[in-house]
Protein backbone atom coordinates (compact mmCIF):
# COMPACT_ATOMS: atom_id res chain seq x y z
CA UNK A 1 0.00 0.00 0.00
CA UNK A 2 1.41 3.37 -0.90
CA UNK A 3 1.40 6.43 1.68
CA UNK A 4 0.38 9.26 -0.15
CA UNK A 5 -1.88 12.82 0.95
CA UNK A 6 -5.05 10.86 -0.24
CA UNK A 7 -4.60 8.37 2.45
CA UNK A 8 -2.96 10.06 5.62
CA UNK A 9 -4.72 9.67 9.27
CA UNK A 10 -3.93 10.85 12.37
CA UNK A 11 -2.27 8.42 15.03
CA UNK A 12 -3.84 6.17 17.41
CA UNK A 13 -5.32 7.79 20.09
CA UNK A 14 -4.85 11.65 19.23
CA UNK A 15 -8.09 12.59 18.11
CA UNK A 16 -10.27 12.28 21.07
CA UNK A 17 -13.88 11.61 21.44
CA UNK A 18 -16.30 14.90 22.32
CA UNK A 19 -18.45 15.03 25.59
CA UNK A 20 -22.16 14.85 24.44
CA UNK A 21 -23.85 15.67 27.50
CA UNK A 22 -27.55 15.06 28.51
CA UNK A 23 -27.70 12.58 25.41
CA UNK A 24 -29.51 10.05 27.45
CA UNK A 25 -28.09 7.20 30.13
CA UNK A 26 -26.63 4.97 27.47
CA UNK A 27 -24.17 7.78 26.38
CA UNK A 28 -22.82 7.72 29.84
CA UNK A 29 -23.59 11.55 30.35
CA UNK A 30 -26.98 11.28 30.78
CA UNK A 31 -29.19 12.30 34.36
CA UNK A 32 -27.49 15.07 36.38
CA UNK A 33 -24.92 15.95 32.53
CA UNK A 34 -22.16 15.45 34.85
CA UNK A 35 -23.05 18.36 36.96
CA UNK A 36 -23.46 16.51 40.42
CA UNK A 37 -26.17 17.05 42.10
CA UNK A 38 -26.78 20.20 44.11
CA UNK A 39 -25.17 23.59 44.72
CA UNK A 40 -24.58 26.13 42.03
CA UNK A 41 -22.82 24.76 39.47
CA UNK A 42 -25.48 22.03 38.94
CA UNK A 43 -28.52 24.62 38.02
CA UNK A 44 -28.33 26.55 34.65
CA UNK A 45 -26.64 29.89 34.68
CA UNK A 46 -24.63 29.09 38.06
CA UNK A 47 -21.68 28.23 36.39
CA UNK A 48 -20.54 31.89 35.43
CA UNK A 49 -20.26 32.97 38.89
CA UNK A 50 -17.74 29.98 39.89
CA UNK A 51 -15.72 29.97 36.72
CA UNK A 52 -12.39 30.73 38.12
CA UNK A 53 -12.85 28.24 41.42
CA UNK A 54 -8.80 28.49 43.07
CA UNK A 55 -8.55 32.42 41.93
CA UNK A 56 -10.78 34.01 44.99
CA UNK A 57 -7.39 33.65 47.31
CA UNK A 58 -5.37 35.26 44.92
CA UNK A 59 -7.53 38.04 44.36
CA UNK A 60 -7.16 38.77 48.27
CA UNK A 61 -3.91 39.49 47.84
CA UNK A 62 -3.54 41.94 44.69
CA UNK A 63 -3.41 45.47 46.58
CA UNK A 64 -5.74 47.79 45.72
CA UNK A 65 -4.78 51.00 43.67
CA UNK A 66 -4.90 54.47 45.53
CA UNK A 67 -4.87 57.78 43.60
CA UNK A 68 -4.25 58.86 40.29
CA UNK A 69 -1.91 60.26 38.34
CA UNK A 70 -2.93 63.06 35.98
CA UNK A 71 -1.96 63.05 32.33
CA UNK A 72 1.61 64.93 31.06
CA UNK A 73 0.33 67.68 28.78
CA UNK A 74 1.65 67.66 25.78
CA UNK A 75 3.86 69.88 23.81
CA UNK A 76 2.63 71.82 20.81
CA UNK A 77 4.28 70.53 17.47
CA UNK A 78 5.37 73.03 14.52
CA UNK A 79 6.83 71.71 11.43
CA UNK A 80 9.62 73.32 8.94
CA UNK A 81 7.06 74.32 6.33
CA UNK A 82 4.28 75.89 8.59
CA UNK A 83 7.66 78.15 9.51
CA UNK A 84 8.63 78.37 5.89
CA UNK A 85 4.78 79.38 5.30
CA UNK A 86 4.41 82.32 8.02
CA UNK A 87 8.29 83.87 8.57
CA UNK A 88 10.16 85.76 6.57
CA UNK A 89 14.44 85.39 6.37
CA UNK A 90 16.33 86.26 9.33
CA UNK A 91 12.65 86.48 11.75
CA UNK A 92 13.48 85.37 15.52
CA UNK A 93 10.66 82.57 15.92
CA UNK A 94 9.77 82.77 20.02
CA UNK A 95 6.70 80.27 20.83
CA UNK A 96 5.10 83.89 21.51
CA UNK A 97 5.50 84.59 18.12
CA UNK A 98 4.08 81.30 16.97
CA UNK A 99 0.89 82.03 18.81
CA UNK A 100 0.67 85.45 16.96
CA UNK A 101 0.50 84.04 13.88
CA UNK A 102 -1.76 81.55 14.66
CA UNK A 103 0.55 78.16 14.49
CA UNK A 104 -0.63 77.19 17.90
CA UNK A 105 -3.02 77.82 20.34
CA UNK A 106 -1.32 77.94 23.21
CA UNK A 107 2.17 77.91 24.81
CA UNK A 108 2.31 77.29 28.32
CA UNK A 109 3.05 72.91 27.75
CA UNK A 110 6.08 74.04 25.66
CA UNK A 111 6.91 73.98 21.96
CA UNK A 112 8.89 71.42 19.51
CA UNK A 113 9.70 72.29 15.67
CA UNK A 114 9.23 69.03 13.50
CA UNK A 115 10.95 68.45 10.60
CA UNK A 116 8.26 68.25 8.23
CA UNK A 117 8.84 69.81 5.01
CA UNK A 118 11.91 72.25 3.55
CA UNK A 119 13.24 75.54 5.54
CA UNK A 120 14.99 77.70 2.55
CA UNK A 121 15.02 80.82 5.11
CA UNK A 122 17.79 82.25 7.95
CA UNK A 123 15.80 81.71 11.11
CA UNK A 124 16.57 82.03 14.90
CA UNK A 125 14.43 79.66 16.35
CA UNK A 126 14.22 79.95 20.14
CA UNK A 127 11.73 77.10 21.22
CA UNK A 128 11.44 73.98 23.91
CA UNK A 129 12.27 70.76 21.29
CA UNK A 130 13.49 70.34 18.27
CA UNK A 131 13.75 66.82 16.56
CA UNK A 132 16.73 65.71 14.72
CA UNK A 133 15.07 66.39 11.23
CA UNK A 134 14.23 69.44 12.13
CA UNK A 135 17.44 70.95 13.46
CA UNK A 136 19.10 69.35 10.42
CA UNK A 137 16.84 71.37 8.28
CA UNK A 138 17.53 74.40 10.07
CA UNK A 139 21.30 74.50 10.66
CA UNK A 140 20.91 73.54 6.71
CA UNK A 141 19.35 76.71 5.73
CA UNK A 142 21.76 78.71 7.88
CA UNK A 143 19.51 79.68 10.29
CA UNK A 144 20.18 78.82 14.50
CA UNK A 145 18.44 76.72 17.23
CA UNK A 146 18.32 77.61 21.15
CA UNK A 147 16.83 75.65 23.89
CA UNK A 148 14.79 77.09 26.42
CA UNK A 149 13.93 75.85 29.27
CA UNK A 150 10.89 75.55 30.16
Amino acid sequence: MSIGLHNLKPALGSRKKRKRVGRGNSSGHGTYSTRGLKGQRSRSGGKSGLKLKGFQRQIQQIPKKRGFKPHKPKMETVNLRDLEAKFKDGDIVTSEKLVEVNLIKDAKNGVKVLGDGKLSKKLIVKVDGFSKSAGRGIVEAGGSMELIAN
